[in-house]
């Protein structure tokens, strides 16, 4: 394997530990294959669970989701929510793959969280998750009371695929076919899916997401390649970005989306957005649930959960 100087230490033992269990790159896998490993990896990546003050499963109009509610948080609270979509390529990842993210989230914000289990491919193509995403985020702004949340008060989030359909998601919300948004939350985003950046050349090899892996995704969730500029698709390919809910961007150095995400955070401020955008230079894709291992896995969500406290004041 190739060594990364620049690279975290904690993340090169990541590596290390892949390759020494000979783990096979995701895209020769099949899905159900695929999805077994990362379940796999959870409890050597993850840290252990924080405790919150309630975990509740509940169906969104379909949509089956789960509510927290952060320690120390009494039942008639009205707290601000942020409706969270999990990475994975549009094909891996679930709810319980990102309990623990949304644990500390929850906590380190002070915040309600909804994590969406949006339908995924290769069972259900392009636009399934989109549209289950959008119908979770309606469904929380309409049953605010009864979660005890501030419709006003609302965000998106998500890391991935997750942060595609939370950008997606703040241009519905600007156009006024989702409930108006608070604010964004991108981690490591996905934003082109006609994937023409530099970052693709620089990462084919060794990294849990490759410029071949993240193909494997994409083609998988849009096969058709005529619809992945549409901006459902591909947000950064969208006409105008203006008057979308001010955004957190995150990205990471060793990742083929660092350049999409960059250049979305980009546009967002040439266009009158604000915005904030984190570069971790060090870090690889996918840091962010591997907190057990990489500890700026912590730094990340610290920096994620300031970011929502003041976005959602």
């Amino acid at each position: 394997m190739s060594t990364y100087p620049s690279l975290d230490p904690d993340a090169q033992r990541v590596l290390e530990m892949i390759r020494l269990a000979n783990r096979p790159p995701y895209e020769t896998l099949t899905p159900a294959e695929a999805r077994a490993v990362q379940v796999a990896s959870m409890p050597i990546l993850q840290p252990d669970k924080v405790e919150v003050a309630e975990t509740r499963d509940v169906m969104a109009d379909g949509v089956p989701c789960r509510l927290y509610r952060p320690h120390g948080s009494s039942p008639g609270d009205v707290l601000p929510c942020l409706v969270f979509l999990h990475g994975g390529g549009w094909m891996i990842g679930s709810v319980e793959v990102y309990d623990s993210v949304c644990r500390r989230l929850a906590n380190d914000a002070d915040i309600a969280v909804v994590s969406v289990e949006y339908r995924m491919a290769p069972e259900h193509l392009y636009p399934a998750a989109v549209e289950d995403s959008a119908i979770a985020t309606r469904w929380v702004a309409r049953e605010a009371a009864s979660l005890g949340v501030n419709p006003a008060r609302l965000a998106v989030g998500g890391d991935s695929a997750g942060g595609n359909l939370s950008a997606v998601l703040a241009l519905m919300a600007r156009d006024g076919t989702v409930p108006k948004l608070a604010f964004q939350l991108l981690i490591y985003p996905a934003t082109d899916m006609t994937m023409r950046l530099p970052a693709y050349q620089r990462i084919t090899a060794d990294f849990p997401l490759t410029a071949a892996t993240a193909r494997w995704f994409r083609d998988t969730y849009v096969p058709d390649p005529a619809r992945w500029t549409e901006w459902h698709a591909s947000p950064l390919r969208a006409a105008s970005l203006a008057g979308v809910a001010p955004a957190f961007v995150l990205t990471a150095g060793y990742d083929p989306l660092v350049d999409e995400g960059i250049a979305y955070a980009q546009r967002l401020e040439h266009e009158g957005v604000r915005v904030t955008l984190v570069h971790m230079a060090d870090q690889m894709h996918g840091f962010l649930t591997m907190g057990r291992i990489v500890r700026a896995a912590d730094t990340a969500l610290l920096h994620c959960a300031a970011a929502l406290r003041a976005g959602l004041r």
